[in-house]
């Protein structure tokens, strides 16, 4: 048999999922998840899910309040919209990337004036700019700054406390929502500390579960707000969800039973480990594999899209090759390796042929060094498969970061 024959045997075994969300699912959380369904009018699973709560805000750094969606996280965007803004009000949405778009164009959807401040595809927010948007906003229209803490396409990370610390500066009131969808329980997040007024996440990417859960986090300023609208959606009304009288207001109906049990044991996990050790452990590995990327790039051809490690986000880490090498290695990597990567996003549309330039290593949720240790072996493998030029030593120089820490 020739060897390009049996190179698909190499894929055998578990595939490896290193794309920036939905991530690798622990067997922990599998096994909690699988279960026969549970009585939902009383026993356990009601006990359970009250532990939840503390524990989500544990993980926040929040003593506000949570609500619990059966939603990804575009529901958990909507929700935040439904309970603070009216059609007509306008919120300045700052862009760094496909997704900050994204929550952008749903504000408009929703009826709302949308002022934008675009950052490109490879930076993160500057806060001197939103002070300064606000100086100008001198009639206080603008009720609501939309900020990504970590765009997932371009591994943007923003500084939170110091968009705070603008806001404060050009004395606005308006509410700081942030997306943390790529960014919960990976990369450092206070938001109480922060000042920010609603945080919005989903249960796929550090929290170590399936898509299905979302989850909006809102101070007491935000429920204020809250209260003076004339109207929301009931399903989208976090006023009983996150102080229920009954166990089904928790999800305006009967309970995601098996998503709650994987939830119960992903904090467990977290907590387990601490969060701060979690955040540790997320930028321990991130720098390995920006270790390899840096190594690789002295090929020439391979490119990290946000070129400051300080503003990169630990769970996510975004690049490209000349097209159509990408896609290439994307392909060889799942047929060969059993390894599938991120696609790109934002920087070009999928019928352009300049999509086929970008790629994304996710490395979110449950992920350790061995995981991290094969997932850059076997990119080194199909760069060399492929003939893509680039520099020797990457593996090694990641297992040097992971060994000095």
């Amino acid at each position: 048999m020739a060897i390009s024959d049996t190179q698909g045997a190499l894929a055998g075994g578990r595939s490896y999922l290193a794309i920036p969300g939905p991530s690798v699912v622990p067997d922990r959380v599998l096994n909690a998840m699988h279960r026969a369904s549970p009585n939902i009018y009383q026993g356990g699973l009601i006990d359970m899910v009250d532990t939840l709560i503390p524990d989500l805000k544990r993980v926040a750094r929040t003593k506000a309040h949570v609500a619990i969606y059966i939603a990804n996280g575009h529901g958990a965007w909507e929700a935040a919209f439904a309970n603070t803004l009216a059609p007509g009000d306008r919120v300045l949405a700052l862009i760094c990337g496909r997704f900050g778009q994204g929550w952008a164009q749903m504000a408009r959807d929703m009826g709302l004036d949308v002022e934008e401040l675009d950052f490109g595809r490879a930076s993160p927010i500057d806060p001197a700019r939103v002070e300064a948007a606000l100086r100008a906003d001198k009639e206080g229209r603008i009720k609501a700054v939309l900020a990504t803490h970590v765009d997932t396409s371009t591994s943007a990370l923003s500084d939170m406390s110091a968009l705070r610390a603008a806001m404060d500066a050009a004395g606005h009131p308006a509410l700081l929502m942030a997306d943390c969808i790529a960014s919960f329980a990976c990369d450092r997040f206070e938001m109480d500390e922060w000042g920010v007024d609603i945080l919005v996440t989903g249960s796929q990417k550090g929290l170590m579960m399936p898509p299905g859960l979302g989850l909006v986090f809102f101070s007491e300023k935000a429920a204020q707000v809250r209260r003076g609208l004339a109207r929301v959606s009931p399903y989208w009304d976090w006023t009983l969800r996150a102080n229920p009288d009954e166990f089904y207001q928790y999800f305006f109906g009967t309970a995601p039973t098996h998503h709650l049990y994987g939830m119960r044991a992903a904090l467990d996990m977290i907590h387990d480990e601490g969060v701060e050790a979690v955040w540790a452990r997320h930028d321990r590995l991130a720098r390995a594999i920006w270790a390899a990327c840096e190594v690789w790039a002295e090929g020439g051809a391979l490119k990290m899209n946000i070129i400051d490690p300080a503003q990169r986000s630990r769970a996510v880490t975004a690049l490209s090759l000349p097209a159509p090498k990408a896609s290439d290695l994307r392909a060889w990597l799942e047929a060969n390796a059993g390894v599938t990567l991120g696609v790109g996003l934002g920087f070009a549309m999928p019928s352009e042929p300049a999509w086929h330039g970008y790629f994304r290593i996710g490395h979110m949720g449950h992920v350790n060094a061995h995981m991290v240790l094969g997932v850059l072996g076997s990119i080194e493998a199909g760069l060399a498969a492929l003939d893509i030029p680039h520099g020797s030593g990457a593996v090694g120089a990641a297992a040097a970061v992971i060994a000095k820490g």
